[in-house]
């Protein structure tokens, strides 16, 4: 039958047996060991290139070494730099759920760099493209002049004293960005470091982080990617890396001096940003692979093994079960699965030095079998490594499968990305009514997610944008999704938006609509980083960066996805504005709380928070009901904060009033007579929220204008200071000048 190849007999004489672990190509100095897992293979091949561009391999070595079902062999002399594949010889029984096909030359799952990238011809395919019968039929081509490369990588690395920040969550304030679109058009990165990795190490770069004053910059994907084949045809690339090759291997795309050197410049962008205080969380995609459904490439899992490797269909396992969108899914039930998964994780943090992931569909992983399961095997092994247990953990909680939507019910050593954070304070500040009480929940942590576990705050990953959706420049500057550039018809991308244009749809010089959409950016900024939980700022909208309405700019490798650094007046007066929320938010510990409000007493007469109507007084339960009731607002008393420092001080803070009102009109809001401990204050606006606000200070008891679909804060201050200069407001002063 078709497939039934001869291994062809090695043409080197000098190899020796191997060890069957580690698993990859690993040079000890003298020669190099590969070893690869495939449980249903009847030969395997190794194949050495001497240079990227050969149409063939220059050497093959049978590996006659099997341990259990790890294939190895050792060769001496070999040294890093050297390019490598796999043959796999195996039934092609698709109805089987076996593709085995040793025509194609295989990059191995564990290669630590990519030697080559792949080139797209229709040999990279385990079936005759075009062929009736489709991925049952057989492709005898030869798609060695194409394959992707492993290359054999020389792992030392001068860290010198290099140290993971180990910054706490509490205090963790998160930069989702991409490594190319953040530097691509940057002014004054040079030009051959623009859009890679030593791009991010440069000063420029830096100093803006610095003065924005986030702690953790969340990377878009940098494990080497597959540029989808109809994407490549159409002029299209995957940008945001979604679509994995290799997960040891980092995206050679954004190296500055050749594929393989992407390792060594990864290790030096985090250096650079461990040296300037910040953590780097990378963005993993171990639900799926770059491999697509039955009729995609086979370029690694699906030749070595596809039915150890991926989740077969139990009725017809020529199908793949796909909880991901993209026609596969790793099937975390095989323990050799769990270990290339934890392998990998392990491998960016001990030697990558990362500080953390943040793992897309996060649900997939939880399929053991096929339903979600969060008591699984990849949780366990997770919790209890010595490793992975210390480092910070995001979840994507859902995925695309039947029960997927899991937020809230991840483990308690994970945080989660808040979708439901997400779509209420959209909502609320589009006006929507009867949002009250869900919008004050998610405000003050979403402690009916996270707390009956035993979780804190900081489970709750807030975020208002992220890649995947519109800039916070387009949430209020369309109300639908414009995607004609991805050609797909406008039909990808999310259609829920909760978006509110202002008046108009895109780009206008019109005054009016301008400030309303600058008002309601600046509202939801400040929602963002006064909530309880851990704040995360989709990269470049600080910049009020535009894609012009497109909310799955996934493929739009150019100025769609690029920041644009040239800004104009009404931009930087934005970018202080967050610039200033941020150093406000690391100034006070009442936003940065390490319990779930209690509204009650802690140690003190006061308690901790108070829920607060305009008329001035507490809010009651029927009052969060009332549609009608568009202002309200929320009073933390600084003195009642729970829990002490890590050496057992209390907390304390001023006190605060936040404002919101969502309406269409101003309303009076009286603010309160007394403060904690029922000493009679006075009540002074912060500078950075004051808006419309044309008075500074307020007496007990006095009645507020609260401007329409604004967020305000008022801290409480003596009498005898509140003349403007207040502790506070010297406080806050001392701390803009870090901007």
């Amino acid at each position: 039958m078709a497939g039934a190849v001869q291994p062809v007999v090695s043409t080197v004489s000098s190899s020796w047996p191997g060890r069957p672990y580690p698993l990859g190509a690993t040079w000890d100095g003298m020669g190099v060991n590969f070893a690869l897992y495939s449980q249903h293979a009847e030969a395997v091949e190794l194949v050495l290139f001497d240079n990227p561009d050969d149409p063939a391999p220059s050497r093959v070595v049978e590996l006659t070494e099997r341990t259990g079902p790890i294939w190895h062999v050792y060769l001496p002399g070999l040294r890093p730099g050297q390019l490598y594949g796999y043959r796999v010889y195996g039934p092609y029984q698709p109805e089987k759920g076996h593709r085995f096909n040793p025509n194609k030359v295989l990059l191995d799952p564990y290669a630590k760099a990519i030697g080559r990238p792949l080139r797209w011809h229709d040999s990279l395919f385990g079936y005759k493209v075009g062929d009736a019968a489709g991925d049952l039929s057989f492709s005898e081509e030869d798609n060695a002049p194409y394959a992707p490369l492993g290359a054999v990588v020389e792992p030392c690395f001068e860290w010198g004293d290099d140290r993971p920040p180990r910054i706490p969550w509490e205090d963790t304030i998160i930069y989702e960005t991409h490594v190319k679109g953040l530097t691509k058009l940057h002014p004054e990165v040079p030009e051959p470091l623009r859009g890679t990795y030593l791009g991010l190490t440069c000063e420029p770069v830096l100093e803006h982080l610095k003065r924005l004053g986030i702690t953790t910059i969340q990377l878009l994907p940098v494990h080497a990617k597959v540029h989808d084949r109809h994407l490549v045809e159409r002029g299209l690339r995957n940008y945001w890396g979604y679509n994995p090759l290799c997960y040891f291997a980092p995206e050679p795309e954004y190296a500055t001096n050749g594929p393989i050197s992407a390792v060594r410049e990864f290790k030096m962008m985090v250096r650079a940003l461990h040296a300037a205080g910040f953590e780097v969380i990378v963005d993993v995609v171990y639900n799926h692979t770059g491999e697509g459904g039955v009729l995609g490439p086979t370029l690694s899992f699906r030749g070595i093994d596809n039915r150890a490797y991926y989740k077969a269909d139990p009725k017809n396992p020529r199908f793949l079960v796909d909880y991901t969108g993209t026609g596969n899914t790793l099937d975390v039930g095989n323990p050799y699965v769990i270990q290339l998964i934890m392998d990998s994780l392990r491998y960016w943090v001990t030697e990558m030095h990362v500080d953390g992931f943040r793992f897309d569909l996060a649900a997939a992983l939880a399929r053991e079998l096929y339903d979600v399961d969060m008591l699984s095997t990849f949780f366990q092994v997770i919790q209890q490594d010595p490793v992975l247990s210390q480092v910070k953990l995001i979840a994507e909680p859902w995925d695309v499968g039947p029960g997927g939507y899991q937020v809230g019910h991840f483990p308690w050593q994970w945080t989660e990305w808040n979708g439901r954070y997400r779509d209420a304070v959209r909502r609320f500040w589009r006006g929507e009514r009867g949002l009250n009480g869900e919008f004050a929940t998610r405000f003050a942590g979403s402690s009916d997610l996270y707390e009956r576990s035993g979780r804190r705050p900081f489970a709750s990953i807030n975020f208002v944008t992220a890649h995947d959706g519109f800039t916070l420049e387009d949430l209020v500057s369309y109300e639908k999704k414009h995607n004609e550039v991805n050609l797909e018809g406008n039909r990808d991308g999310m259609d829920a938006n909760y978006s509110h244009n202002c008046g108009v749809e895109g780009p206008t010089q019109d005054p009016a609509i301008l400030a309303c959409r600058e008002a309601r950016k600046r509202s939801l900024i400040s929602t963002l980083f006064l909530s309880q939980g851990v704040p995360m700022l989709l990269g470049g909208d600080e910049l009020s960066r535009s894609q012009h309405g497109n909310n799955n700019a996934y493929c739009q490798d150019n100025e769609i996805s690029w920041y644009n650094w040239q800004l104009d007046a009404r931009k930087q007066h934005f970018l202080a504005f967050v610039q200033q929320v941020i150093w406000f938010r690391k100034q006070h510990r009442s936003f940065r709380r390490r319990h779930f409000l209690t509204g009650l007493p802690n140690g003190g007469e006061a308690p901790d928070a108070v829920w607060w109507h305009p008329e001035g007084r507490p809010m009651k339960h029927e009052d969060w009901v009332k549609t009608e009731l568009t202002a309200f607002g929320l009073l933390l008393h600084g003195e009642a904060i729970q829990g002490t420092d890590d050496r057992g001080r209390p907390f304390r803070d001023d006190t605060f009033l936040i404002l919101f009102n969502n309406g269409a009109q101003a309303v009076p809001v009286v603010v309160p007579s007394v403060c904690a401990c029922g000493k009679p204050h006075h009540w002074e606006v912060v500078e950075a929220f004051r808006r419309e606000l044309l008075q500074t200070t307020y007496a007990p008891g006095a009645t507020l204008e609260l401007p329409a679909g604004t967020l305000t804060v008022l801290t409480a201050v003596p009498p005898f200071e509140a003349n403007g200069n207040s502790a506070a407001a010297e406080r806050l002063h001392e701390a803009s000048k870090n901007i």
